[in-house]
Formats: C-alpha cells, structure tokens, sequence
C-alpha cells in the first residue's frame, strides 16, 4: 500500500523591523574571553574567545548556589562540622559547631566568596566535596556547556576545573530563574550571626539595572566577573575571564547594548491563523498566540517568523489544547519560539463518524502555504 504524507502547513513571515543602518561597534574589552548574552534567548550578542576554556576561580560558586538550591531547603538548619572550617583563600569565617541555616551559608558564599561555606555547602548537599563535583559537572552538561569541568564548590585553581564564558554564562541564566539566587546576589550587604558580609559586586551600587552576580579572581585565573543586568524589560549577561578592567568593561558593553538593541513584540498576543476543520460544526478554527513573542534585536538585522500549523484538523477540537508554534528568527538564527492554541472549540457534527482515513483521502491536494507577509 502506498503510504500518503500530507506536509503541515509552513509559514514565513518576513519582519523588516527597521531601517538598516550603520550599527555602532561593540566597545574594546580588555578580557582574554568574554560574552554578552542575551538572558532571554540565549543569543550571543558580542564574544570573544568565548568558548576557550579557561581558570573561571570563585564565579564556579553561581554552580555551587544553583545546585544547592535545587536540592536543599534554604531554611534546613544545620551545625557547621570542624573539616568545613579553616579553607585556605576567602572565606566567610565559620567556626566548629556553629549553628545556622543553609540560607545564612549561601549569603556567605555569594556575599563574601566564602570558600568555608562552598565546603560546607557541598558537603550538605552531596555527602563530600568529590560527589558534588560530580553534581556540579552533570547539571553542566545537562545546561549545554560543552567546555566546563568542576573539581571543587569554591574556584581554587585545579588543572581539571575550568570553564568558558559561555558556559559560565549558560549556567547564571539558569540560576537567575530562581528567585531565592536572585534576591541573595543582589544583596548589597547581610548579616549572619554576628558577622556583616558586603557584597565584593561593585557594580551592583554604580551601574544601572545590575543586579548581581559573582566576582572571582586569583592569581592565575586573574580577575573574573559575571553579572547580570536588567533594563527596559531586556536581560542581560555579562561574562569576563583574565580582565583587568572588569568592572569598567561590563558597564561599557551593558551602555553600549542597551543603546543598539530594541525588543519588539513580533507576534502580538491574540495573534490568530485559520485552519480548515473536517467534519465539524463549523468549518474552521483559529489558531492563537496564547503570549506575545518577544525578539531582541538591532538596526540592520533581518527578523522572521516561521509560523508551523497542521493543514487541517478534524473534528472534535478544544479550545485552549496546542495547535502548532510560532518561532522567531534573527538573521536566520532561532531567538525564541512559543505555543499556538486553538481559540474555539469545534465540536464533531452529528452523524460523522472518526474514520479518518476517509477524510484525509476525500480531501483536495493541501500543500505548504503562505498565509501572511508583512513588509
């Protein structure tokens, strides 16, 4: 028997948002690798040498935070074990059978880079410090990052612990969606027992939207930075490796980006398609942009959407249940897509049976089709 295929329905949109012109260059950084991430799509707005696998020293604590809050209870109260305390580098100054919370032990690892409470942290976590490597490196790969290896929660060097800026910048996009992460790195200052601990975030109090994340350095690493910032309704990630002028570099690409890039909504919500229904009460249904679809983007570059529908749907169909999708491209690479919805629901005519193979054969030719162009 010949088997019949009938393509789904196909549409392109082409979006000429604004008029090319000349944009402006992004700013000299002086960091041996960098990313400017969007935060939304994950589009690279501005690299270099992003994917060079490099010493990232205490930025790897955005890992260790993620993870713990992913598995523990920031309210667990917990008694600090002597082998936690007395870490070499920065710390946070916990003392044997001292009494507190998980969340008191990542204000000071985020706040004052402790690596005392990293230790501490792991141990909680995982049983021991090599377990949570473990933990640390399958949740990398499970985020994308293909150039990142952990062996310890706190950054010191280790010639098997390293990572890319755009790995690092792949993992604060996830632990930036976790609201207790947010509010604890953009904590300018905290107090846990009797200790106040000041954020080392510089930026957090001199540059406009920032609102975290880490800084890190030692001496073969040299300084590294990532932060995060938000303006306009627009997120960004920034991410320096060996820069000795990190704080001046993430203000000037945050300035820079924020004056070349627009987001416009380029399906609006409400947005709908008609599709043809068989054997319904009425003859067809729309498909609806549940959502607006948010696309960064600047002067010059093309933007599409690709709408992908059925050719038809079949009776009964109900309202709200997915319909397709509609995906947006920058320059031909995909920056975000969302769900279609069926707006109505179409219920099955009286008499019509569900012999579906009979309905698809007794249907005229349907192909891919342009339903819309917008110019």
């Amino acid at each position: 028997m010949k088997l019949i295929r009938f393509a789904p329905l196909v549409c392109v949109a082409a979006l000429l948002l604004s008029v090319p012109a000349l944009a402006e260059e992004p700013p000299v950084v002086s960091a041996a690798s960098y990313v400017l991430m969007d935060a939304d799509s994950g589009r690279v707005l501005s690299e270099r040498n992003c994917d060079e696998p490099r010493l990232i020293a205490s930025t790897t604590k955005i890992m260790t935070a993620l993870l713990v809050l992913e598995r523990c209870d920031p309210d667990a109260v917990v008694e600090i074990d002597p082998a936690w305390t007395g870490i070499e580098g920065s710390t946070m100054y916990l003392a044997s059978g001292q009494v507190m919370t998980v969340r008191d032990l990542l204000y000071g690892l985020m706040l004052a880079s402790g690596n005392d409470a990293a230790v501490a942290l792991a141990c909680i976590t995982a049983g021991d410090v090599d377990a949570f490597a473990d933990l640390m490196n399958e949740r990398a790969a499970e985020l994308g990052c293909r150039n990142t290896h952990f062996e310890n929660p706190n950054g010191l060097d280790g010639e098997e612990h390293y990572a890319s800026a755009r790995d690092l910048a792949l993992i604060t996009r996830e632990a930036i969606k976790n609201p207790e992460f947010r509010r604890i790195v953009s904590t300018t200052s905290a107090t846990v027992g009797e200790l106040t601990y000041t954020n080392h975030n510089r930026l957090l109090r001199e540059c406009e939207g920032v609102f975290g994340v880490k800084t890190g350095y030692t001496e073969a690493a040299g300084r590294t930075l990532v932060t995060c910032c938000e303006r306009d309704g627009i997120t960004l990630i920034c991410v320096t490796l060996t820069d000795p002028d990190d704080w001046l570099d993430h203000a000037a690409m945050y300035d820079w980006a924020y004056d070349e890039y627009v987001l416009d909504d380029v399906v609006q919500q409400g947005s709908g398609w008609t599709l043809p229904v068989i054997g319904g009460v009425t003859d067809s249904v729309t498909a609806l942009a549940e959502h607006p679809l948010p696309v960064l983007h600047r002067e010059g570059e093309s933007v599409s959407v690709l709408v992908r529908l059925p050719s038809f749907v079949y009776a009964d169909v109900l309202r709200g249940d997915n319909a397709g999708s509609v995906t947006a491209f920058v320059d031909g690479t995909e920056v975000a897509s969302a769900a279609l919805i069926y707006g109505e629901t179409v219920e099955r005519e009286r008499g019509q049976t569900r012999d579906i193979l009979h309905q698809i054969l007794s249907l005229p030719g349907l192909a891919e089709r342009n339903i819309y162009a917008l110019t």
